[in-house]
């Protein structure tokens, strides 16, 4: 059995999930600032590839990082970066799928914390970097986890927008999606299941994580609030 898909899965989904992270709790953060307006025109548009087909996103990706569209033709005759058709093509598919979930769970994480912890150690002098990194970050820290979970699993388990940026490429490209689509076209259903298996178990463990970081986090915004 080739361990090459769930290897590359996992080397994908952590990278984008890295990316992810940063990503969300940067617009998290600052979207709750904005005015109301404002933030619920962002809110809309950073959460539109979770609602969106992920072919969609993945069409929207080839015409932009494709050596047929603007910014893909000019990275490869200019540095000879391929985006597509290479294991790290997926990143970009998966960053920008999980991100959504990344970008929300940090939200509500950071929404709940009570605006006078803040205001207060602004009246002391503190600055907005210490403040979110000392007081935002380790108070919203159970919440953050569980969409990072979550965003790694979605990340993992990506196969529309992945399947059109990077295709089928055994020991170059596959993942534990697309084997499993491929498997299935050959009519190979027995080690089609074991990968399905193998995802499954995957799955289940993000889930039995989410559930105990939820539970963590409620309790911990509990203790805050006395």
């Amino acid at each position: 059995m080739d361990w090459f898909p769930l290897l590359n899965s996992l080397r994908v989904a952590s990278i984008a999930t890295v990316i992810t992270f940063l990503l969300g709790i940067w617009a998290a953060n600052g979207i709750t600032r904005l005015p109301r307006a404002l933030k619920g025109v962002l809110d809309c548009i950073l959460t539109l590839p979770l609602v969106l087909p992920p072919t969609v996103v993945g069409f929207f990706l080839l015409k932009t990082i494709s050596p047929k569209a603007a910014l893909g033709g000019f990275l490869l005759d200019s540095f000879g970066w391929k985006l597509t058709m290479t294991w790290y093509s997926a990143i970009f598919a998966t960053t920008i799928v999980a991100f959504p979930l990344m970008y929300r769970t940090a939200r509500g994480a950071f929404e709940q914390l009570s605006p006078e912890w803040e205001a207060c150690a602004a009246t002391m002098g503190l600055s907005r970097r210490f403040i979110f990194w000392k007081i935002k970050m380790p108070n919203c820290r159970a919440g953050l986890l569980a969409g990072t979970v979550l965003s790694f699993a979605r990340a993992l388990g990506e196969y529309g927008a992945t399947s059109m940026v990077t295709g089928y490429i055994p020991g170059r490209t596959a993942t534990i999606a697309t084997t499993v689509y491929q498997l299935w076209r050959e009519g190979n259903d027995t080690l089609a299941y074991r990968w399905v298996m193998i995802d499954l178990a995957i799955s289940m463990i993000v889930l039995i994580a989410v559930n105990l970081l939820e539970k963590r986090g409620g309790r911990q915004y509990a203790g805050s609030a006395n």
